[in-house]
Parts: structure tokens; sequence; C-alpha cells
């Protein structure tokens, strides 16, 4: 009879999709401690199934698109701090992509960010990154900012959609056909996608800027209004990655 630890060392090797046959091995085991973990790993199968169905759904629009090859996703982060650029993301995602836990990047903790942020690049078909600095924030207002990176992103592209879903936006000056989808980084899985590239590249930046403009806990905030870079704004000033157009209150 195995022991509880090779027990455990089997069910830890097991991919999750193959649990129910390694599970059922031990199903006549009466030791209380055997069933417990018997039961943790039948509900992280359980889980695993909630989570196909939920990106079964994730996509649905990408199904919608009858005839295109290449479905490209596209979102934006950072239109709201008073400091750093914004930051868009384009990414098209394998017809038969098995990414699990694709998610409005907001909604994931940072952990998952990272680690989805790693599978995305690996397995993508193509993605790309569009960033639009701080002083053309100030030039053109942060609307047309945020068309401008995301209008970056898609011509850095490595190839051409043939369409574009959105995040709830229509990007001018674009001729690829547009799918804007309110909420869409929660409902679009190459959306979603686009979302977490995005988010962790600008996290990143932001930490880098901190240790070039220490002072406004840029680390933490990621350049947003927080009680922390506000009071800094109003002891020491703007750094020069601030929005001036957006910081006129506190200077």
């Amino acid at each position: 009879m195995q022991t509880l630890k090779e027990i455990k060392e089997q069910l830890e090797l097991t991919k999750t999709e193959n649990l129910p046959q390694i599970l059922s091995l031990f199903k006549e085991d009466e030791r209380k401690n055997v069933q417990a973990l018997i039961a943790r790993y039948e509900k992280k199968y359980a889980d695993y199934l909630s989570e196909l169905a939920r990106m079964k759904q994730m996509f649905f629009y990408e199904r919608m698109q009858e005839g295109a090859q290449y479905i490209c996703g596209i979102d934006e982060v950072g239109r709201g701090p008073f400091a750093g650029p914004v930051v868009a993301a384009a990414v098209i995602l394998p017809k038969d992509c098995d990414i699990l836990y694709l998610n409005d990047s907001k909604k994931l903790s940072e952990k998952k960010r990272e680690e989805l942020n790693l599978e995305i690049r690996e397995k993508a078909v193509a993605y790309a990154i569009g960033i639009v600095s701080p002083e053309r924030i100030d030039e053109i207002n942060i609307l047309q900012a945020t068309y401008e990176a995301m209008r970056q992103a898609v011509n850095r592209l490595s190839v051409t959609p043939d369409v574009l879903l959105n995040d709830a936006v229509t990007i001018p000056q674009v001729a690829i056909r547009q799918v804007p989808i309110i909420k869409g980084d929660a409902k679009s899985a190459s959306i979603a996608a686009a979302s977490i590239i995005a988010k962790v590249y600008r996290d990143h930046l932001m930490e880098d800027y901190d240790k070039i403009y220490p002072g406004y806990d840029f680390a933490s905030n990621k350049g947003y209004g927080s009680s922390k870079h506000i009071a800094a704004l109003k002891e020491i000033g703007p750094c020069p990655i601030h929005r001036k157009s957006f910081i006129h209150n506190f200077v």
C-alpha cells in the first residue's frame, strides 16, 4: 500500500485533465488523510472543468468571426494615471488556444498576470505593443493618445489581422474591420490577453521609473493619483514623466 506522501507526489505529478484516472485508484482507500487528499484533488478537477467552460464562453466573439484567420484582440492600460505613458497591446491567439484563466487583467493577481504574460507571449501567433509618451498625451489628449497607441500596436504585428476585437472603442484611421465589445477584456479571450500583456508591460515600466524618479511611489501606484503620489507632487513638484494636463490641480 502506498504511503500518503507517495500518493501526494503521484497526484502532484499528474496533469489536471488526467486526475480522474489516478483518483479512481484510491477511492477504496479508507484512510482519512488519503480521502481528504482525494477530496482536495477532486475539487481541483471540478475547478478545472469550470474554467474550461468559462474559457469556451470567452471565445464566443472569436467564433463569431467566420472566415477570419487572424483575430486580434486590442486593449490599453494607463488612461487615468498622472504619470507615465499610455500602453496598448494587440494579440492574435491561435485558433486552438489552450491558455486558461484569461480575464480582465484587473481581476487577476499580480502573480497570475505575470504567469499568463509569459504564456501568452510564448503561444500567441503574434503580439505587439504601442506606447505614447506623457508629452504626446498632453499634446493631443488622452483619448487620441490611446487611439495612437492602439494603431502602433496593430501596425507592429508580424501578421495583418483580418478583424480587430476592441475593448469598447472603434479606432479611427484603421482600415481593418473592427468589433467594439463593451467590457471586452472580461468577455473576449483575445482582448483579455491584450489587457494582460499591456498591463504587465506598463507595470514593469513604472517600476523602472520608480528607480529613476524616486519619491512618487511609482512602483506601487503605477502613476495613479494615490495620496502618497499627490503629497509628493505638492512637496517636490512634477518629474519628466508627469502629464501636465493631469496634474494642474496639484502643482
